[in-house]
């Protein structure tokens, strides 16, 4: 490693306001009987009673160490001394005067008769504190140092005795300068005063500077030359006695930023060396400590990281690294603070045994955490496995018509990882997705999370995978035509950020009021860790940089960014974070209007195209303005479709709300859903909550299944683009607040208790014959939305919507002004029977897209009577051949004669799944649809209950079309259409 002096500018920066200091004394140094009079200025230290709005209200707490005070002798004793005060109490003899400008006076009169010591003790020092009058004790605001400590004033005898005067000490129990900020070629300016004429004497690094003899004050200017911690020691010599204070000043560099690197770490050609920058405005130093050659994890003064002329940034060129190895380092800032770089793209994680927690299949080949060390540590590579990308030119689905599916990859697969998901892809892509949103995956604190308590963002999370299974997982998906949008939380982060950390309120257990990304309390509510500050040019860069690494490094295609409506400076809580009003919070906002504009011009500069979708529920007025910009979305409709689903219709069953022109908006950016992660399942609610009427039962689960079929064609046909929650699709019925293993629900239900914790993975649901009808539906509803005589129709391309959507009789007519191509959809979401009137577009033969068969419309009203969970999807167009699977006639419970093929269109290994009523003869024959007779496919008894019939060897040599299977028993019939190909 090299570190170069040349050019060091010369600067002194002593981070004090005006000429006074946190605690000033007269007299300089008390005796034990001696008058002292105590000022603070509450704008220095902790700055706990700083612009106190009531200054009569301010108190002392006090009291006084002795020979006797345990606790290396900062045990406080003759606490309040002979008045008889409190904690938080108004004793008048506690009370002190307000001078103005945020200082206080206090004096004691005699400090041994004050605090009543006795005369063979001797008294060390004053402890005091500065604090208001509160009944509440947890709620009494104070005065003490910046590390939040008490502060101490030492008490003299007779014989001699120094300190300095300049710089300004902190009153810790054992003396500090206040934060120093000195650069090489710096000069520091020295004052130290005795209590008695003596011989005085200065040093630096054991060199005398100055001397005097005879005098009760000595100064000096002494240049500093050297990089690091310099020693500077007064000596008041009185005979034989000597008496000294000594303090260390570290001694940084000032240099600017090497041409073209910024923030994080910067790789350099050749794989050998690489600059680290880290913005840290206001830090006295910061050194890297690591792994590097020669560190070995101590602060040394050929880490010591550069300051820039202004301030903010410290950087430090590394050489001599062996290419492919990974080193790990931390920052450490103002020689005690340890954080792991914001910009890292691995860290390794000691707390809670997390990375011990990943397994080698998961993630091979992860390091060990460094010996020794605490904290989070960053991991720098030069030469890193680079990935090899196929797809290069990904054209990314029309965000109009994106389907797309939200997963938790904890929760998809138990692997865990990338390459099972990977392995998924087939699945998902025969569903008919085109968009796969993955919940946060860059590094969160701990492994089991659903990842919102986010604290690097550049990295992905290793519980996942590495990040080259990542990106092939990525790439994986763009060679099947399907986009990958990140979830990310971006307005918050939790207590393991380093930048968190670097600016952090001990008192208030907070980040501080200087934290350049961060307010110290949240603006707005529902806000989760630390509220992020989107006003400030420091937030907006880093978001950028982060956008930016994703969208380039990654290839993804585009962000959901969590609690988007939280980008707001304004103010709809207290001062505390409480009390806030949501729906002050939702109403048009114009700051946070022009913040994600903003925002999404950086994307569109980053990688134009990419999408935006926002979880942000505000008023309608202020999404409509996003969207005309070009944003995304959420749209929630899980309370509507659920109570339709579990057969009620007390107001909240109306899907207008899924449809973006109901909304006035004028773009189709509504990514509707009818469940999400943060949602009840919808199957859980309908066989717990479920609706019925004789017979029909919708908790019964095959009727639940059907009713979730026609919430799909309901959904997946209203224009614009949609979200699917994983499984959904097959019918996950368990509830998200339920604990496992037992599957228990905490009572009284809903309850959070266990929302985020991991879900039974039931994969073997597509074993499932009735779920997995409900995952052809899907699929089948998906392949209409994106066939070509469709495809302006669900883009919303110069649509037109005819609907009746809130009554238990639902109907809904689409139709794009561009082409020919019509859609009807008609539902019946009721538990008994209905009627309805609906009026096709145009007359003549309208072909039932479900079940293959046709019906006329004549033009005009014309009335229909379903059954409770009968539905239809009608086109006017002839599509059968896109339907995979046919709707079988499953309308009741087990008291009932269903029956469904699967798969349908029929193959060599379709098969006939019957459910038997009661036991009995049964018959089942093949009839052409010209009503000639087809043959017996089977005849005989059936116990009851369920049976499968193959029917491979029954339909080798029938002709393609449409034909129909007629089962019969228990003198009841049924029919189902079997489409042959």
């Amino acid at each position: 490693m090299k570190f170069f002096l040349t050019g060091f500018l010369v600067a002194i920066f002593i981070p004090f306001t005006g000429k006074t200091q946190l605690l000033s004394i007269t007299p300089d140094f008390p005796k034990d009987n001696d008058n002292i009079t105590i000022i603070l200025d509450a704008s220095k230290g902790n700055q706990g009673l700083y612009n106190y709005g009531d200054p009569n209200n301010i108190y002392v707490h006090v009291g006084v160490t002795t020979n006797l005070s345990n606790n290396g002798g900062q045990q406080w004793l003759y606490v309040n001394g002979t008045t008889g005060g409190t904690y938080g109490g108004t004793t008048p003899a506690l009370k002190a005067t307000s001078l103005g400008n945020n200082r206080y006076q206090y004096t004691i009169n005699n400090i041994r008769s004050f605090f009543g010591v006795p005369a063979v003790e001797t008294i060390k020092s004053i402890a005091i504190i500065f604090r208001d009058a509160n009944v509440n004790i947890p709620l009494v605001k104070k005065a003490v140092n910046i590390d939040g400590s008490d502060m101490y004033i030492p008490v003299y005898d007779l014989t001699v005795a120094t300190k300095f005067t300049i710089p300004f000490f902190q009153p810790t129990f054992n003396r500090i300068p206040e934060p120093l900020f000195k650069q090489v070629g710096d000069n520091i300016s020295l004052t130290a005063i005795a209590n008695k004429p003596s011989t005085m004497k200065l040093f630096l690094n054991g060199a005398e500077i100055q001397s005097a003899a005879g005098v009760t004050t000595i100064s000096a200017s002494p240049s500093l030359t050297t990089l690091g911690t310099q020693t500077i020691r007064v000596d008041a010599i009185d005979g034989a006695v000597t008496r000294s204070e000594t303090f260390p000043v570290f001694v940084t560099g000032i240099l600017p930023l090497p041409a073209g690197v910024r923030a994080g770490i910067n790789y350099e050609a050749g794989n050998t060396a690489a600059t680290l920058v880290l913005f840290a405005p206001g830090k006295s130093r910061v050194s890297v400590i690591g792994e590097f050659p020669g560190n070995n994890w101590v602060e040394q003064s050929n880490y010591i990281m550069s300051n820039t002329p202004d301030g903010n940034y410290w950087w430090l060129r590394i050489t001599g690294l062996t290419p492919g190895t990974e080193y790990a380092y931390q920052y450490l800032v103002d020689g005690q603070l340890k954080i792991a770089d914001p910009y890292t793209e691995k860290v390794l994680d000691p707390y809670n045994n997390n990375d011990g927690n990943i397994s080698a299949t998961t993630y091979p080949g992860l390091r060990s955490y460094p010996a020794g060390q605490t904290g989070i540590v960053s991991l720098l590579q030069t030469n890193a496995p680079a990935y090899n990308w196929q797809v290069n030119n990904f054209q990314r689905p029309d965000k109009r018509n994106l389907v797309t599916y939200e997963l938790l990859v904890r929760d998809f697969v138990a692997a865990h990882d990338w390459k099972t998901v990977r392995d998924s892809l087939n699945y998902l892509k025969n569903l008919g997705i085109n968009a796969i949103e993955l919940m946060p995956f860059n590094e969160f604190e701990g492994n089991d999370s659903w990842g919102y308590n986010p604290d690097y963002y550049f990295a992905p999370d290793k519980y996942y995978g590495p990040k080259n299974t990542l990106k092939e997982f990525i790439d994986s998906c763009h060679k099947k035509g399907i986009a990958v949008i990140m979830d990310i939380a971006l307005n918050h982060s939790f207590g393991l950020s380093p930048m968190v950390q670097l600016y952090w309120d001990a008192v208030n257990n907070r980040p501080a009021i200087n934290n350049p990304w961060f307010n110290p309390v949240a603006k707005h509510a529902f806000n989760v860790g630390y509220d992020m500050n989107h006003e400030s040019l420091s937030t907006r860069y880093f978001v950028s940089r982060v956008v930016e690494h994703w969208l380039s490094e990654y290839k993804i295609d585009g962000f959901r960014f969590d609690l988007s409506k939280g980008f707001t400076q304004t103010q709809t809580c207290d001062a505390n974070g409480n009390n806030c009003n949501v729906g002050t919070w939702g109403n048009v906002d114009p700051t946070r209007i022009a913040i994600w504009k903003k925002y999404y011009d950086t994307l569109q500069l980053k990688s134009p195209g990419c999408y935006a979708v926002l979880e942000h529920f505000a008023d309608d007025a202020e999404e409509i303005e996003l969207s005309n910009y070009g944003m995304m979305f959420w749209g929630n409709s899980n309370y509507n479709y659920n109570e339709a689903s579990m057969g009620y219709n007390t107001g909240n069953s109306n899907f207008e709300r899924a449809i973006h022109t109901a909304r006035g908006w004028a773009q189709p950016y509504l990514m509707s859903y009818m469940e999400s992660h943060d949602e009840e399942r919808l199957m859980y609610k309908n066989v717990n909550f479920g609706n019925s009427s004789g017979t029909y039962n919708t908790r019964d689960l095959d009727v639940a299944l059907k009713r979730m079929e026609m919430n799909a064609s309901f959904f997946l046909t209203i224009p614009g683009p949609k979200m699917i929650w994983q499984f959904g699709e097959l019918g996950y019925d368990y509830s998200i607040t339920s604990c496992h293993p037992g599957n228990t629900i905490p009572q009284p239900y809903p309850s959070d208790q266990c929302r985020l914790v991991g879900k039974p993975i039931r994969w073997d649901y597509l074993q499932s014959v009735p779920r997995r009808r409900l995952y052809d539906i899907y699929s089948s509803l998906n392949k209409l939305r994106f066939h070509p005589w469709y495809k302006d129709v669900f883009t919303a391309n110069a649509i037109s919507i005819d609907r009746d959507l809130s009554g238990v009789f639902k109907s809904m007519r689409l139709r794009s002004a561009t082409d020919s191509s019509c859609l009807v959809a008609i539902g019946n979401f009721d538990v008994v029977a209905q009627s309805g009137s609906v009026t096709f577009p145009v007359a003549g033969t309208w072909y039932d897209y479900l079940n293959g068969s046709t019906i006329t419309a004549t033009g005009s009203a014309q009335n229909f009577n379903l059954l409770p969970g009968e539905f239809h999807i009608y086109l006017n167009r002839n599509l059968i051949n896109a339907v995979v699977t046919g709707v079988g006639n499953i309308t009741g419970s087990g008291n009932q004669l269903t029956a469904s093929v699967n798969p349908n269109p029929v193959s060599s290994s379709s098969s006939l799944e019957i459910n038997v009523p009661v036991t009995g003869k049964v018959l089942v024959e093949l009839v052409f649809l010209s009503g000639q007779k087809g043959i017996t496919v089977f005849t005989g008894t059936m116990t009851r209950g369920k049976h499968s019939i193959p029917l491979g060897d029954k339909i080798n040599n029938l002709p393609a079309g449409i034909h129909l299977l007629k089962i019969q028993s228990s003198n009841k019939e049924i029919s189902i259409k079997l489409v042959i190909q």
